[in-house]
């Protein structure tokens, strides 16, 4: 199973789908025409149920194709059924493909508006950029993402954590978001992929400040925490939040939504959050994988956009920056998520 998975990295998943996709089709296609000529000779004929089966097994292209260039089984009305389902099948991965190898690598810039009574009415319009799961991103498409934020006007850069801690590849991630100009400085926390000592070394060589079960007051009013990751190690979130006045507006930092579910979020007022790739590979935006409890153990609830915590406290999720180490994105685009603050007058 290792080696396969192995296989499955090194060849590429998107590369050994469309292996086997060409293959199928071809196969079906030759399986009708060797059909067709034992039925001209009369001779023993391919089972039916074998060509349906391979109709149906995302062959249907190339039963399509047998079909109406060889005039074979046109009017058995059976296969015109099944070869209309055979194509639908065989085209619903084909455009989950297409999107993965042209927009869903794309970076999309989100932007949110967040209201709170207890945000500061003088800090209205203040402007916070989340970027998470950098993982092997290159290096300059993390530069065009921090050169898009500094057209922007952003007064606090957040990091969610998750870099590529395999050799160095890392450092140049963070050298490439130390470019982004801020107001107010850029700040971040560990993911489950990160070996946060070396992490937080290197994000202070670069100006930036790591929360480790930790805060820091950014604005008079305005509080942001930070907690480790619970892959990692033991996050925190009372311990991060201890330093917030009781009427400040408290921003916590996660990596992993399900820490709002795990531990008491009274005292906070939202939350940024990443880990869960909403769901990587997706059936049309429908993150399947979440199902399986791996990732985590919420299903869909922090797939991505607003969802809320144990306690109601508003919940942003994203899907993230980087790319996982050849995993492709399908119908889960990378994203730079930008929130602007209001107050919302009671």
């Amino acid at each position: 199973m290792r080696l396969l998975i192995q296989l499955i990295f090194r060849v590429g998943i998107i590369e050994l789908f469309l292996l086997f996709f060409v293959a199928v089709n071809l196969l079906t296609f030759f399986l009708y025409l060797m059909d067709k000529r034992r039925a001209v000779k009369g001779k023993w004929r391919i089972r039916e149920r074998v060509l349906l089966f391979f109709t149906l097994a995302c062959g249907g292209i190339g039963a399509v194709l047998g079909m109406w260039v060889l005039r074979h089984k046109t009017q058995n009305r059976k296969f015109r059924v099944v070869a209309v389902i055979g194509l639908v099948i065989a085209l619903i991965p084909v455009i989950h493909i297409v999107e993965a190898l042209t927009i869903g690598g794309a970076i999309r810039y989100v932007e949110v508006e967040f209201r709170s009574e207890r945000w500061p009415a003088e800090l209205d319009g203040y402007r916070i950029a989340f970027m998470t799961d950098f993982h092997v991103i290159p290096d300059e498409d993390m530069r065009g993402a921090v050169a898009e934020l500094n057209r922007r006007d952003i007064d606090l850069l957040l990091l969610g954590g998750d870099f590529s801690m395999r050799g160095t590849h890392y450092q140049g991630t963070l050298r490439e978001i130390a470019r982004a100009v801020v107001t107010d400085g850029i700040f971040g926390v560990e993911g489950n992929h990160d070996a946060y000592g070396r992490l937080f070394h290197a994000m202070e060589q670069h100006g930036m400040i790591p929360l480790d079960n930790s805060g820091v007051r950014i604005r008079d009013g305005f509080y942001l925490a930070g907690v480790q990751d619970m892959w990692n190690r033991s996050p925190d979130v009372a311990e991060a939040i201890f330093g917030a006045d009781g009427g400040e507006f408290v921003l916590l930092l996660t990596h992993n939504p399900d820490v709002t579910m795990a531990q008491s979020t009274v005292g906070v007022d939202f939350v940024f959050a990443g880990h869960t790739h909403s769901g990587q590979i997706t059936f049309f935006g429908f993150p399947m994988y979440l199902l399986r409890g791996s990732i985590t153990g919420y299903g869909t609830r922090f797939g991505h956009g607003f969802a809320d915590s144990a306690d109601g406290v508003p919940v942003f999720t994203s899907s993230g920056i980087g790319v996982y180490y050849g995993v492709p994105r399908i119908f889960a685009r990378p994203e730079v998520v930008i929130v602007t603050m209001y107050s919302e007058q009671r």
